[in-house]
């Protein structure tokens, strides 16, 4: 059954843990994030790349590493099942939805199911707790999906996972011009550090530390951290 380009009346939302199949909707996703970031050079990520450290053999258990979900939309209903983490059920009767892209994002599970959105989220840890947390690398949802309610279900499922498996806290990252996905945030209850900034070393700048674990400092580096 192909995916409807057009959804009217009732529409099943289920987000899900991903499998393999689905590496080619992540990559498209997190390209399509990058574009409404305007961060397309950071982008490097390769299907390869994706399956080797998404789903990696064995596999850990969800929650316990990278874990990817993935948010699917049905024309029917969808029954809760084992990799099931959330689900939402639309009413689009006063306003039918067209999703011109639903051709080039077919659920692998079939049955008229299309692919709109993605988690990325993996464990961290809080000192000040002495807890486990769970941050949350992306959360994205396809443009024509938006403003349905689906954002807040697929953060309050995986807040809610990492409640029920006594994490101290859920943490994401949001850029600070986009002002309608802080004020969405902080009406979900999330409070914005805003004296917080993040530091990051990549590329170059993180590559030139290789081997530095068992290099010797030198004199000015010894002087310079030496407790008076």
């Amino acid at each position: 059954m192909a995916a409807p380009t057009s959804f009217s009346g009732e529409v099943w939302a289920e987000l899900r843990l991903a499998d393999a199949r689905d590496v080619p909707h992540i990559y498209s996703l997190i390209h399509q994030m990058a574009e409404f970031e305007l961060l397309t050079d950071l982008f490097a990520a390769t299907h390869e790349l994706l399956q080797s450290t998404l789903f990696p053999t064995p596999q850990p258990a969800p929650f316990a590493s990278f874990t990817a979900l993935i948010l699917d939309l049905s024309p029917s209903p969808v029954s809760a099942a084992a990799d099931t983490v959330g689900s939402l059920r639309l009413d689009l009767s006063a306003s039918p939805l067209a999703d011109p892209e639903a051709a080039a994002f077919p659920s692998p599970r079939g049955a008229g199911r299309v692919t709109a959105g993605f988690v990325i989220c993996f464990p961290n840890y809080s000192s000040f707790l002495a807890k486990p947390g769970l941050y949350v690398e992306d959360i994205f949802v396809r443009a024509p999906w938006r403003h349905r309610g689906l954002g807040r279900m697929m953060l309050s499922a995986v807040a809610g996972r990492a409640a029920e498996i006594g994490m101290g806290r859920v943490e994401w990252c949001v850029l600070d011009w986009n002002q309608n996905a802080i004020d969405f945030y902080e009406g979900m209850g999330a409070e914005v550090f805003t004296k917080w900034r993040i530091c990051r070393l990549t590329g170059p700048a993180l590559h030139k530390y290789k081997g530095a674990g068992s290099a010797t400092a030198s004199q000015e580096e010894h002087d310079a951290g030496k407790p008076e």
